[in-house]
């Protein structure tokens, strides 16, 4: 049987750069956003905190000093800094590295990384897309016509998601939207013949939808009040998030929730956090935890994660699923939804 590994988890700052790394040094809260950006410009990749499970030592957060902006305006110059936290996640002695928030976007899921035999990759997006299948079926239930609209269709998790509602037949109907047409065309040619599938480049056809799923990549909030019909659902899975607060008070007949949170109550991080309570991960990251405690070898999900990817780290969950790995109660931008309408 297969032990324990270490593993690490790269994440980068994300919307304001200044305001995540008071994460790990509150004083840089306090300086300009256009300094830090600079100075964190110039940073190697470093081990940011130490994760622990039961007060064990089990792995790393490894940061990425590169912003989300920077990511997505500069993917070049991104992937080599992903490639530089992997190889100082290697020298830790992790055996699988996991591809936090835009991490995965720039290396397309880790599909660039699969030549690496050095350490195994995971994008984190097959348990992403369980997780958010759990919470999207939950906050649906009292639903009589679930017409539920994918945003970002066509990403990693977007597809793999569309896959598993159109073969577990739990939604009436699926809007996709993506920017590129042709791979929505292909996608909904895929599932359209077990639920009714129609497709949009529109973000404002979300408004005929009773749920809408966030999973695009933007470092930027995209869904705003305009775009929801009364009383819509929203499940935001995306880091960096696309709603903000204002989107909340503008429209308080929606229901805004976190998506791809899990609860592992024994994890805590040494450092700096990655914006959640402690005992939360976000599912990208439980995935590397899981692949780590199982100690997996080699590559896992890169690229688009397969059903079977799915059911496999699903098995994984309720192997050990004493130290939790479920998905949290629902949340809205870290308050208790209860406490947060």
């Amino acid at each position: 049987m297969s032990t324990a590994a270490p593993f690490a988890f790269l994440v980068h700052p994300r919307g304001r750069i200044a305001q995540d790394l008071a994460r790990i040094w509150r004083p840089l809260g306090r300086v300009p956003e256009g300094i830090v950006e600079t100075a964190v410009r110039r940073l190697p990749p470093y081990a940011m905190s130490r994760i622990l499970l039961d007060d064990r030592p089990v792995g790393h957060v490894v940061l990425v000093p590169f912003g989300a902006r920077h990511l997505l305006s500069e993917p070049h110059e991104g992937r080599a800094r992903v490639g530089r936290a992997i190889d100082h996640a290697a020298r830790l002695g992790a055996g699988v590295v996991g591809l936090g928030a835009l991490t995965a976007t720039v290396t397309a899921g880790g599909a660039t990384l699969r030549g690496r035999t050095d350490i195994g990759v995971t994008n984190g997006n097959a348990y992403t897309a369980a997780i958010v299948e759990d919470q999207l079926l939950d906050l649906v239930a009292d639903l009589s016509d679930r017409r539920v609209a994918v945003v970002g269709a066509t990403g990693s998790v977007g597809t793999t998601l569309v896959r598993l509602l159109a073969a577990g037949g739990s939604v009436d109907s699926l809007l996709l939207v993506a920017r590129g047409a042709v791979k929505l065309q292909a996608l909904a040619a895929e599932v359209g013949g077990r639920v009714p599938t129609t497709t949009s480049t529109d973000l404002h056809d979300v408004r005929g939808c009773d749920a809408v799923v966030l999973l695009t990549a933007s470092a930027d909030a995209l869904l705003g009040a305009e775009h929801l019909a009364p009383g819509a659902r929203v499940l935001d899975a995306t880091q960096p998030r696309n709603t903000s607060p204002d989107l909340a008070a503008a429209r308080p007949d929606v229901t805004l929730v976190d998506g791809g949170v899990v609860e592992i109550p024994g994890m805590h991080l040494r450092g700096g956090d990655i914006g959640l309570p402690r005992g939360q991960a976000y599912a990208c990251f439980a995935e590397t935890f899981l692949l780590g405690l199982a100690g997996h070898v080699g590559h896992f999900s890169t690229g688009v994660p397969t059903l079977d990817h799915v059911s496999h780290i699903r098995g994984l969950a309720d192997r050990f699923a004493h130290h939790g790995f479920t998905a949290a109660a629902p949340a809205s931008f870290g308050r208790p939804l209860a406490a947060a309408r």
